[in-house]
This record gives C-alpha cells, sequence and structure tokens, in this order.
C-alpha cells in the first residue's frame, strides 16, 4: 500500500545540506555500530571476501570463507590452487568463474607488483583484476581505516535515491553527489549505517517504513503504510 506522494520540488542546496546533517544524526542514533558484516581477520581475507560478496549475501560468504581461509592464507596459496578447484570451493556464492578469475589475477598481482601485500591506495587497488572503486572503498575503510570515498551498492544506491541525496543512478556519479554532502570523516561510518539500512528497513521490496529512523525526511514515492508506526518507533 502506497502513500499518495506531493508533487516534489527540488531542495536548495541550503536544504539539501540540513536534510543531509539530519540523516546523519539519525543514523548515528539507529546505528552507532554499524561495521562491515564480512568476517575477516586481514585485509586479504576481506578483499576475497568483498569479491565474492557481489550479487551474493554477506551471510552465504561468511559461510564459504569459513574453510576457505582455513585452506588459504597467502596470495600464493590462491594462485597456485587449480582454478576448477577454486571454483568448486566458492560456488555457491554465484559467478564463481569470473570471480575465481578476479581472485587469483588480484593475488598475482599482489606478489607481483606490491611485494605480496595487498595495496593500501585506492589508485593501487583498483590496478588489480576484478577491484573496482567499491570493493577497493570497502578495504580501505575498513581494514585501513582510510576514507577515500562511499562505498555504492545496491543498498546504498536505492537509500540514496530514495531519500533524494542523489537523482543519479550511475553509482560513480552518486558517490560524488553523496561526498558532496557527507563530511569525510563520516563517509566509512556512513557506508555501513546506509548499508545496514538498506538491508533490515528501506528494503527494496516493502521497506518498513514505520520503523524508519528517517521517516521524516522522505518523500519516496515507495514509502509504505502498510502498518501504523508503534508507539516509541525512532524518528529523526
Amino acid at each position: 500500500m502506497s502513500a499518495t506522494m506531493p508533487r516534489k520540488r527540488r531542495f536548495t542546496p541550503r536544504e539539501q545540506a540540513s536534510r543531509a546533517a539530519r540523516i546523519l544524526r539519525a543514523l548515528d542514533r539507529a546505528y552507532p555500530d554499524a561495521r562491515c558484516a564480512l568476517v575477516h581477520s586481514n585485509p586479504l581475507e576481506l578483499l576475497v571476501a568483498t569479491i565474492l560478496s557481489a550479487q551474493c549475501t554477506d551471510e552465504r560468504v561468511n559461510i564459504v570463507t569459513r574453510e576457505l581461509f582455513r585452506k588459504y592464507r597467502t596470495p600464493e596459496d590462491y594462485v597456485r590452487a587449480p582454478r576448477e578447484l577454486l571454483e568448486s570451493e566458492i560456488r555457491s556464492t554465484g559467478f564463481f568463474r569470473n570471480k575465481a578469475k578476479s581472485i587469483q589475477g588480484a593475488c598475482r598481482a599482489i606478489l607481483e607488483r606490491f611485494g605480496g601485500k595487498v595495496p593500501a591506495t585506492l589508485d593501487e587497488l583498483v590496478e588489480l583484476p576484478g577491484v573496482a572503486r567499491k570493493t577497493a572503498n570497502v578495504v580501505l575503510g575498513v581494514a585501513f581505516g582510510r576514507a577515500e570515498g562511499i562505498v555504492v551498492d545496491t543498498h546504498v544506491l536505492r537509500v540514496s535515491r530514495r531519500l533524494e541525496l542523489t537523482r543519479e543512478t550511475d553509482p560513480a556519479k552518486v558517490e560524488r553527489d553523496l561526498m558532496a554532502l557527507v563530511p569525510r570523516k563520516k563517509w566509512i561510518d556512513f557506508s555501513h549505517q546506509v548499508i545496514h539500512h538498506g538491508r533490515r528497513v528501506c528494503r527494496a521490496r516493502k521497506p518498513l517504513c514505520h520503523v524508519c529512523p528517517v521517516e521524516k525526511l522522505c518523500r519516496s514515492e515507495d514509502k509504505t503504510r502498510a502498518f501504523p508506526p508503534p508507539a516509541g518507533s525512532p524518528r529523526s
């Protein structure tokens, strides 16, 4: 059941900055401990897990990497593995052939060009086969604590468009808009919070608007009123 939304006008830059600040405060209150859901103990494990997470749930990735990380501990381990064996071990994450190729290609590049260590800069990370800007931002933010950008996955894109923080659909342009609104010191936490919010509340289908902490700031046509807001629901 969708609510009838009034005709929307564009926010002025000052209004948009004010809204962004309110959204950030609301997310801080709602998700103060939001973290990366991929289980890892070092940058290499996070890189591999992030590659596996494409078009796959973090829960499934964590199941697969539980055994994978016991067996493969270094870039050399991945490079030396028969491709067909690695494919079979990650098969349940989907797109396993491409992912196995990316993992081995990235690990080979790490050995040949970076002394066996996962690089810690954006420019170097995106040189690795199978590593695009989103994966690089995850690794930099989580493994190295470096805010070089905002992670734009399907959840961040959806939530950001619903909240009118961007009108773009291209991830690079969405990230550009978000980086202009969100202070750099908040980029890492903001990424985790919005991903968490998109998974748990602002879902693609049937978003749980009645428990949304930023509902009052949302004019999305996807808003629902299937259930009345319970007493004490978090609101901005």
